[in-house]
């Protein structure tokens, strides 16, 4: 009975942030848990990520697991979910990473645009990450290469989620709440609002000012997407997320990234698909971009 109750226990944990898990739709754990409202970020409560565990025990299973399915080359993206065009790059965690690229002198102090931050890394695409100050100061946590920049957004919705390499180096999407002040993050974006949480779309989104949005996408377990939205508003693009795909897989957590006149996208000539370059001429130059990599 004991050791029933352990197997049990162990195939509970690995739903919502796995390691290496098979490229298919996420457990039933993720679909049974509550999504939070997260229009303000002033309601916001701490969650767990929708595992109804704490993020080490979840990693510590993640580690146990094996894939079974190879993972699927990177590739650029494009299609219409009720009426906004999304344009990016889906990607497998098992062969490919996210960095932060920071410029800590401030925006456009090492590069002009994502296409130029992509190049000096040797990436494969980049898009711009996390919100920043009129000074050119992140607006919430940041890690790059293991180096934490900025401060904790405790109080707005720009700073609701959290996109994070652990260090034993699995990706995830969580709740603010859910990562510990002493989690060792290799590289980190907080960022906001969420837009998908275990599949459903969060309540009390924004919904009367569009705009072009920059977004990071996740099936929960190694399939990602990275890329932009055209003009719409949060609470719409929650609910197109749900109701179809950019990728070829069910969305099990979006984050929204800094957009509007900061979102810039490229895509190299290398990814199947590529090369695509989305940045309008009136664009400012950002703080950081996330830039994808072979592992």
């Amino acid at each position: 009975m004991r050791v029933a109750i352990c197997l049990l226990c162990g195939f509970a944990l690995v739903g919502c942030f796995p390691a290496r898990p098979p490229a298919s739709v996420p457990s039933a754990a993720h679909v049974a848990a509550r999504p939070m409202s997260d229009g303000s970020g002033h309601n916001a409560r701490p969650t767990d990520g929708g595992c109804g565990v704490s993020p080490q025990a979840v990693l510590a299973a993640s580690r146990r697991q094996t894939p079974v399915t190879s993972a699927a080359p990177p590739q650029a993206t494009g299609r219409e979910i009720a009426g906004i065009v999304f344009e990016g790059v889906a990607f497998d965690s098992r062969s490919h990473r996210l960095i932060v690229a920071d410029q800590p002198a401030g925006p456009g102090s090492r590069w002009p645009d994502a296409a130029a931050a992509a190049a000096a890394y040797h990436g494969l695409a980049a898009i711009n990450a996390g919100f920043f100050t009129p000074e050119g100061q992140p607006l919430g946590q940041v890690v790059a290469a293991g180096i934490p920049v900025g401060s904790w957004n405790r109080a707005s919705s720009l700073g609701s989620g959290v996109w994070l390499e652990a260090a034993n180096g699995m990706p995830g999407i969580r709740r603010r709440e859910s990562v510990p002040a002493t989690f060792a993050a290799r590289e980190l974006v907080q960022a906001g609002p969420m837009l998908v949480e275990n599949h459903r779309p969060v309540s009390g989104l924004e919904a009367t000012k569009s705009s072009v949005r920059s977004v990071i996408l996740w099936d929960g377990g190694t399939r990602w997407w990275i890329g932009r939205a055209s003009s719409c508003t949060l609470a719409a693009l929650g609910q197109a997320l749900v109701s179809g795909t950019p990728g070829a897989w069910p969305v099990c957590h979006a984050l929204n990234f800094d957009g509007g006149r900061s979102a810039d996208l490229a895509i190299s000539a290398e990814v199947p698909g590529g090369p695509l370059t989305r940045r309008a001429p009136w664009n400012r130059p950002v703080r950081n971009f996330m830039v994808l990599l072979a592992r």
